[in-house]
């Protein structure tokens, strides 16, 4: 199981480089034709996809480090550098997304009104058709392989998609003598940029951190109550590392269970919460159940 997660790292790194090609390409045609057709926005959506090109190197290179086996001062391995180059993304992704909110709002107080050429409206259908079938790739990818990083890419390219379309309805209206709306459109995307880094700097901070999903502990204690000789589920915590989901269970069994017993009840929760849960490891520690003590469920013992 371990090789099989190296090697998705591998893939999703694969899948990011090749995302990060595009983003090089669009953004370089969308700066030039930005540039020669006046349009804010189009430039704006220029910004957004240097930002995709920033995130996806970040991205690449954490991917690489989380490839590196555990070593006597990171005995976990190196799952986290995953999680780690997904925080740095968000905070580029802010930086670039109060860039664009400042020209735009400056632009708009200056009185700056453009109509950009309509061959920039093709430059931005173009654009959003390649972000969404990269999108609808990418996440495909992602869910398989069970990778935050590649996920987090994925929704980022499917807003890049919404964002070219936008762009391209922008330019019809500025050339119907609607100017001021190309300004306004590019502060909508400098907020979309920003809510974007805003969603990946939460949840990737929540995993530095071991925040961890109480309600998918919930499924892993109904889980394990109903592996035979499992009498209760007495506590349960879980955090992440990369992708990988790591748990420490405490569980209630028969005090008259042998050693031998209760160990192969221990083999039959880690087998399940691994084949069910993709867990990559479980630390199980037994107890003998006092029948005449009505336990607290885990989530009421603690917080996680």
């Amino acid at each position: 199981m371990l090789q099989e997660k190296y090697q998705n790292l591998k893939i999703a790194q694969r899948w990011v480089l090749i995302s990060s090609l595009a983003y090089v390409f669009l953004a370089m045609l969308k700066l030039v034709v930005g540039q020669m057709s006046h349009s804010a926005t189009l430039l704006a959506d220029a910004s957004n996809n240097l930002t995709d090109i920033l995130s996806s190197m970040a991205i690449i290179y954490g991917l690489h480090l989380a490839r590196r086996p555990p070593d006597e001062h990171h005995q976990y391995g190196h799952w986290k550098a995953e999680t780690i180059a997904t925080f740095a993304t968000s905070l580029i992704m802010l930086l670039v997304g109060g860039s664009v909110i400042y020209s735009s709002i400056k632009s708009i107080l200056a009185n700056q009104n453009s109509t950009p050429d309509i061959f920039a409206l093709f430059v931005g259908l173009f654009s959003g058709g390649i972000m969404y079938a990269i999108y609808f790739h990418n996440a495909r990818i992602a869910k398989k392989l069970k990778s935050s990083s590649l996920m987090a890419i994925a929704k980022d390219t499917r807003n890049d998609a919404w964002t070219s379309f936008g762009t391209s309805l922008t330019i019809i209206a500025a050339n119907l003598n609607f100017p001021r709306l190309d300004n306004i459109v590019a502060l909508i995307i400098g907020g979309l940029i920003l809510k974007t880094a805003y969603d990946i700097l939460s949840d990737s901070a929540f995993a530095l951190s071991d925040g961890f999903d109480d309600d998918l502990l919930d499924e892993y204690i109904a889980a394990v109550e109903k592996v035979p000789g499992v009498e209760r589920v007495h506590n349960i915590q879980g955090r992440t590392y990369g992708a990988n989901i790591f748990v420490d269970i405490i569980i209630w069994v028969d005090p008259q269970m042998t050693v031998r017993e209760s160990h192969h009840v221990t083999e039959k929760v880690e087998s399940l919460l691994r084949r069910k849960f993709n867990v990559l490891d479980t630390d199980v520690h037994v107890e003998p159940w006092d029948v005449d003590y009505e336990p607290q469920r885990p989530n009421e013992l603690n917080s996680h």
